[in-house]
């Protein structure tokens, strides 16, 4: 339900990068004219990344930020420290591009958690490179850790990512389950005549070493704008792939504002529905080695989450403010209006100056998809001219 407060109206001095002033009387917090409330926090600590995955990235890269245009460590903790104790952020998530490839990620985060003890402080990564930080990450005060991982395929894994890094990634997985940063979250993008059919190994494997997989429908927000809807693995494609070794049933527990629809996970009895297919390569034995033995369908192997911000939108229930690296507030994935935060910051603006500016930008949050309702593939959706990357997922 909306909040009847009127229409957002102009400020006088208001320009370019500006939002429009909230209407008097509004509630305090990061609330949008549709009754939503953001408390959980995204911000991109670089737009960097060592990979270059087909469905984020062309295959070059892109123009990097400079140093300077990047949110200093300092800045990051200040604008943190805004959302949690004047705006009610109650969650934070760090992300990039690829965090890790920052020097000083280690003393980000331990400021973070001096200053804000209780926190959940998580953080995606692409793993590279997470195998010599994870105990220091956990020593600092990271709470747990997102991993992208496409495929336990080698030649699959470097033709979705262009790079031949999959062992460095599994080592990091690994890595952080070993340093206490769980439940260690996997996200897999399954494309269409790539990885779709690994997705019930990719599962069995993830289920056999305690790890969350979730499953995401591939969004329009690649760099070379090559996404199309027909193209896509749809919410209700991966359940069906899935299902040929797998029973999915709704997790009983509240999805709370989370992106991920969770289901509980039982394996089929043994012969009662067809193999997901043959694992390729040398792989092949190392699949077969982790895969759990056939159990009735009374037992709960664990949990499946299935992210279909396409087929299945959750908008209604968003509760998430982005921060991109360079200190823009983009109040929705696929806004296209962004406004500025660190400029405001480095002009010496008070703590509630920047709040305000905050909330001011969260009030208009578009409805949906960056527009007044749900539709990604629709005739009117305009992809965002950033690429997943350059945003912070």
């Amino acid at each position: 339900m909306s909040v009847q407060l009127g229409m957002p109206q102009p400020r006088e001095d208001a320009g370019p990068g500006l939002p429009p002033a909230r209407p008097a009387g509004t509630p305090p917090g990061l609330l949008d004219q549709y009754g939503r409330r953001a408390t959980d926090m995204r911000l991109s600590l670089t737009d960097k990344c060592n990979l270059r995955c087909t469905y984020c990235m062309p295959a070059e890269g892109l123009e990097w930020l400079s140093k300077q245009a990047v949110m200093s460590a300092e800045e990051i903790v200040r604008i943190v420290r805004i959302g949690v104790d004047l705006l009610g952020v109650r969650e934070l998530r760090l992300t990039g591009g690829e965090p890790l490839v920052r020097a000083d990620l280690i003393d980000i985060i331990a400021a973070l958690r001096s200053n804000h003890p209780e926190l959940p402080i998580s953080m995606t990564t692409n793993g590279v490179g997470l195998d010599k930080k994870a105990g220091a990450l956990k020593a600092a005060g990271l709470t747990r850790i997102n991993v992208s991982l496409d495929s336990l395929h080698e030649e699959t894994f470097t033709k979705l990512t262009r790079r031949p890094f999959l062992d460095r990634v599994l080592a990091g997985v690994d890595a952080a389950w070993a340093a206490g940063l769980g439940p260690v979250k996997l996200n897999a993008v399954l494309m269409r005549g790539i990885n779709d059919t690994e997705s019930p190994s990719l599962l069995a494997w993830a289920l056999d070493r305690g790890y969350e997989l979730r499953f995401i429908e591939q969004m329009p927000l690649d760099a070379d704008h090559g996404w199309t809807r027909r193209n896509m693995i749809t919410a209700a494609e991966i359940r069906s792939l899935l299902s040929r070794d797998f029973v999915l049933s709704p997790d009983p527990r509240a999805r709370d504002g989370a992106p991920a629809e969770r289901f509980e996970v039982r394996r089929r009895v043994a012969g009662s529905a067809g193999p997901a297919g043959p694992a390729r390569g040398a792989e092949a034995a190392v699949l077969e080695a982790v895969e759990p033995a056939p159990e009735a369908e009374g037992a709960v192997l664990g949990t499946v989450g299935i992210i279909a911000s396409v087929t299945e939108p959750f908008c209604a229930d968003c509760r998430r403010t982005r921060i991109t690296a360079e200190g823009k507030i983009m109040s929705c994935l696929f806004s296209r209006e962004e406004f500025d935060l660190l400029g405001l910051l480095r002009e010496g603006a008070s703590d509630e100056a920047l709040a305000e500016r905050w909330q001011d930008a969260m009030w208009v949050k578009p409805k949906a998809h960056g527009m007044d309702h749900t539709g990604l593939g629709a005739p009117d959706f305009v992809q965002p001219d950033r690429s997943m990357s350059a945003i912070g997922g």
